[in-house]
């Protein structure tokens, strides 16, 4: 995306969780315990897995097939409109308080790695404080320290989103529409000057509409919008989306969509428009995913763990490699392991993120302030 890097579909910020009450069983006057959604918390976990892929195979069509930063912007989108019926300062606060401690947690790590291997930092290492620019670094660490805009994103998503909210119930369906207007604009424009400025311009305006079809869909827009509407406004988007990112193949040097900002955006928005619309038509909500108890436990520490998953997972695919190199001068291994497999890295690459997840997780319970655990 303009000055957008390979790999830029990492996915998934995390977002606070989805919380629904449950409906009284009696006549007792206590609440119920929260129940989880777990439609939205199905596509945050397949987001999260599809990143995780897309960073071991880098596979151009992966984000074709599903658009994880698109969807997982939209989720956050439908909770932040949910989180926005409370203060917007006490919103906002809650979000930065999510966020940041984890994001400090794992940066004191890089900044030290990096500072170990020569990284001489300047006045802009404030970003590594707060992310509303993209942090700096050095080449050494550029690779776990790159999926760090979608944090700056999400951050100024949130910090806009109560004047974005306003806007758009001023006119849903017009500012809805229109949301796609800023990625045209800034692709036509070519003196958009380089540097964050010009990053962040781009990826606010490729997710925007993500972000508004979240809001659509808590407000009901979506859902008292008829079907055949749908099926056309999606299938224009998706079309327009596929059609640029493959004709412009040459252009770009691929069709992955992350390299490739406005097919990026009319592809997410086309592909998300039913994820939404579906789940306020038909109140789809896989409750059956909680019969099977792997698999619900699976996707309970996906979510609760969403943070630390997205931080971390591109150190453990970093530490994979010289730990597979070991492997080889085991002889046993070298025969009857697939040593030089990338699904055996995407294995070994989840085993290290499994790790992470316990020495790290805890860190996000802390930010939410509730009891630490090594999983939820």
């Amino acid at each position: 995306m303009g000055s957008h890097r390979k790999g830029r579909s990492t996915t998934a910020v995390p977002v606070p969780e989805a919380r629904f009450p449950e409906p009284a069983s009696g006549p007792a006057s206590v609440p119920a315990p929260p129940r989880r959604d777990r439609y939205f918390d199905t596509l945050r976990a397949l987001a999260l897995i599809r990143v995780v892929g897309y960073h071991t195979f880098g596979w151009a069509w992966a984000g074709l097939v599903f658009p994880s930063m698109g969807v997982m912007f939209a989720l956050a989108g439908t909770l932040m409109a949910k989180s926005l019926e409370r203060p917007a300062l006490k919103v906002v606060r809650s979000r930065l308080r999510r966020l940041l401690p984890p994001f400090w947690f794992w940066g004191v790590l890089v900044v030290l790695a990096m500072l170990l291997h020569g990284w001489m930092p300047d006045w802009r290492i404030v970003y590594w404080i707060v992310p509303l620019g993209d942090p700096p670094g050095n080449a050494w660490g550029e690779q776990a320290w790159e999926i760090l805009w979608y944090l700056r994103t999400y951050l100024w998503f949130v910090l806009l989103s109560p004047l974005l909210l306003r806007v758009f119930r001023l006119a849903p369906l017009p500012v809805l529409m229109l949301s796609l207007v800023p990625v045209l604009v800034l692709h036509c424009v070519r003196s958009v000057p380089d540097g964050r400025i010009a990053t962040a311009l781009w990826d606010l305006s490729t997710y925007l509409c993500c972000w508004l079809l979240g809001f659509a869909h808590r407000d009901g827009v979506l859902g008292r919008m008829r079907p055949a509407a749908v099926v056309v406004l999606s299938l224009a988007a998706l079309g327009f989306g596929g059609w640029y990112a493959l004709a412009h193949r040459a252009e770009f040097g691929t069709y992955d969509l992350d390299e490739n900002p406005l097919a990026q955006a009319f592809w997410s928005a086309g592909f998300v428009l039913p994820l939404l619309w579906a789940k306020a038509r038909f109140g789809i909500g896989l409750t059956w995913l909680t019969r099977f108890r792997r698999t619900n436990r699976i996707v309970t520490v996906f979510n609760a763990r969403a943070v630390t998953i997205y931080l971390w997972h591109e150190i453990a695919l970093l530490l994979a490699v010289p730990l597979i190199d070991r492997f080889w001068d085991v002889p046993a291994f070298e025969v009857y392991l697939p040593l030089e497999s990338q699904w055996f890295m995407f294995g070994v690459g989840w085993l290290l993120i499994g790790v992470f997840v316990l020495l790290c997780g805890w860190v996000e319970d802390v930010a939410a302030r509730k009891r630490p655990r090594l999983l939820p």
